[in-house]
């Protein structure tokens, strides 16, 4: 028997797109990501969904896709600088106020160039004219003044050392407007110069109310930064201050949601203040959660999303090391639902072990579980949102359940845990299997919907039919042909093997449907991720758009998400006609989307 049969037995829910766990997928300490549901570790706060320049004006982007984000603290041009050309903190800051976030005066953004082009000529007349015009006064969600921005890039040696600069400013600002916190020395991914920075602000009665710097080169890096800093300010008597990372993740990771979840993990677990994306490519995009300026969601918007989701308290998460899998969770307030984002790492057979699980989430010794992932479009490719992998409830043992889940290193998940049914064993929720002529005969359903396979007989889920939930007719090829290229369409239901389609697992949780009549595999044409592109049978290619991930969505109903595109199968313009084609669209809930898989 495989070790998926036995997985199963212990437990009482099946993902569909999860591989069998066995002998070379399984996850070990290395790959769990540990969560303390009963150990609290701060308020949730969403400290790590600010961007700097994430706003580009007034309209950029709309409020809706900003509330949605929750935002914590944006990092600003300052009132008439030339950085930037548009991002003018008067400008924007009010549009940050609707969605309930703090903005940072950058005061060095006033010059253009890079680096600065900075003249003592101009500046003191420029500090003082922007605090008497940039404060709590005028802009109520003022966090802080900036006041300088990575001079270890910036600084140039003509205008003297960088800690004078630091002195003179400080005072000047503190002068001005005695409460509002000063936030630096704003180094880039380099605190190596930190110590001299702080032994000059305490000896100059300057230290920063918020010690501040970037981290740009991996969020493996943040520990170890977070450490050295706060040792050296035990060593130089220095009242531990808040730390901002005014900007984070590199340009290879922006917009990557399994490169991001880590980031949101270390800040969480370690005390960061607030954090804010960096600005590598376009104003207005978020920090580059929008496929460009005020466009569209990428596939690391719909994180930060789950990530605004959470209330309540943040609780405590524990990964195997700084770059293996990783992820933050939170209990809401009511103790009646646990939120759990992760990914990242090398990817492969990984788990999440819950632990301290209370009666508020308990019911009848189970809970109900529902795993979600959102997949990575690329910075510039938008996303239509998070698939259901799997949902059902699941068996505590000792205020304890371990959910496993193979895992793409460029994908986030969420794991939501909220009371279970409290009757009955539980519920499974992958495709039915049926033992097909290619199928072991001793194979057994594992976690995946398909075979774990026993001495190694080949996979396979099994044959159905595939009929549309809204219409009632099956999936088909238009007058039943079997030649490459020939479209899909919904047919009346008949017993003929050309409605009769296996699935074939294919690795990592995903599908090839292949047309037994044809031995064809359904696919979308010229593997477009366009929707509204029609769906069709081809010679099996290799290309991804003939692989599916086919996800329960409960009352033995599936939605089936081709991977290429990211979009759903659905009948176009919701057609209940026979010969209707086959479309691939957004996930827009409507009932077309949905599929009943009858064995054969």
């Amino acid at each position: 028997m495989g070790a998926g049969a036995g997985f199963l037995g212990a437990c009482v829910v099946a993902a569909t797109t999860l591989i069998v766990i066995n002998g070379a997928h399984a996850a070990t300490g290395a790959t769990t990501l540990v969560v303390n549901a009963n150990q609290t570790l701060r308020p949730v706060t969403h400290v790590a969904t600010g961007s700097l320049y994430g706003l580009a004006d007034a309209n950029t982007p709309s409020d809706s896709l900003v509330s949605a984000i929750k935002p914590n603290t944006f990092v600003l041009m300052p009132a008439g600088g030339h950085q930037q050309g548009s991002g003018d903190i008067l400008v924007v800051a009010p549009k940050a106020a609707r969605a309930g976030a703090k903005v940072v005066d950058r005061l060095s953004d006033y010059y253009p160039g890079w680096p600065y082009q900075f003249s003592w000529n101009s500046w003191s007349s420029f500090v003082d004219q922007q605090v008497k015009t940039v404060n709590k006064t005028r802009v109520p969600n003022l966090a802080a003044y900036e006041l300088w921005n990575e001079s270890d890039n910036t600084w140039l040696p003509q205008n003297g050392t960088y800690e004078d600069f630091w002195t003179r400013t400080y005072r000047q600002v503190r002068a001005l407007d005695p409460t509002t916190p000063i936030q630096g020395p704003s180094f880039s991914n380099n605190i190596s110069d930190m110590q001299n920075f702080l032994r000059n602000a305490v000896a100059t009665n300057t230290v920063p109310d918020i010690i501040a710097w970037h981290e740009l080169a991996g969020a493996n890096l943040i520990k170890g930064d977070i450490d050295k800093v706060v040792a050296m300010e035990k060593s130089l008597g220095i009242t531990p201050r808040p730390i901002a990372i005014e900007e984070y993740a590199s340009p290879s990771e922006v917009g990557v949601p399994g490169s991001l979840v880590g980031y949101i993990a270390k800040f969480e677990r370690y005390g960061v203040h607030d954090a804010e994306l960096a600005f590598w490519n376009s104003s207005g995009a978020l920090g580059d959660l929008l496929t460009r300026g005020g466009g569209s969601p990428n596939g690391a918007y719909w994180l930060y999303t789950w990530y605004a989701d959470m209330s309540g308290n943040m609780v405590v998460t524990t990964a195997a090391s700084e770059t293996s899998i990783d992820g933050a969770a939170a209990l809401s307030a009511n103790g009646r639902q646990l939120s759990v984002i992760f990914g990242g790492g090398p990817g492969g057979g990984s788990a999440v072990q819950v632990n301290g699980l209370a009666s508020t989430l308990v019911v009848g010794g189970k809970v109900h579980t529902k795993l979600e992932q959102v997949t990575n479009t690329g910075r510039t490719g938008a996303s239509a949102g998070a698939t259901t992998i799997a949902e059902g409830d699941y068996a505590v043992t000792g205020g304890s359940i371990t959910v496993p889940v193979t895992t793409s290193s460029t994908s986030a998940y969420r794991l939501l845990i909220t009371p279970g049914s409290g009757s009955g064993t539980g519920t499974t929720t992958s495709p039915p299997t049926t033992t097909s002529p290619t199928t072991s005969p001793t194979t057994t359903p594992g976690p995946t919907g398909g075979p774990a396979s026993s001495a190694g007989g080949s996979q396979s889920a099994g044959r159905f039919q595939i009929v549309n939930a809204h219409s009632g007719l099956a999936l088909d090829t238009q007058d039943s042909r079997t030649t490459a290229g020939t479209m899909a369409v919904q047919s009346t239901s008949s017993s003929g093997t050309g409605q009769t389609w296996q699935l074939v697992p294919s690795g990592n949780g995903l599908y090839k449907i292949v047309n037994v009549n044809s031995g064809l595999v359904l696919g979308v044409r010229n593997a477009s991720t366009t929707w509204g592109e029609r769906a069709l049978v081809w010679w099996d290619s290799g290309t991804s758009d003939h692989l599916w991930q086919v996800n329960a969505v409960g009352n033995g109903l599936y939605k089936i998400v081709n991977v290429n595109s990211h979009l759903l199968l659905g009948v176009t313009n919701m057609s209940t006609s026979p010969g209707a084609n086959l479309v691939q669209w957004g996930d827009t809930g409507t009932a077309d989307h949905l599929w009943k898989l009858l064995p054969r």
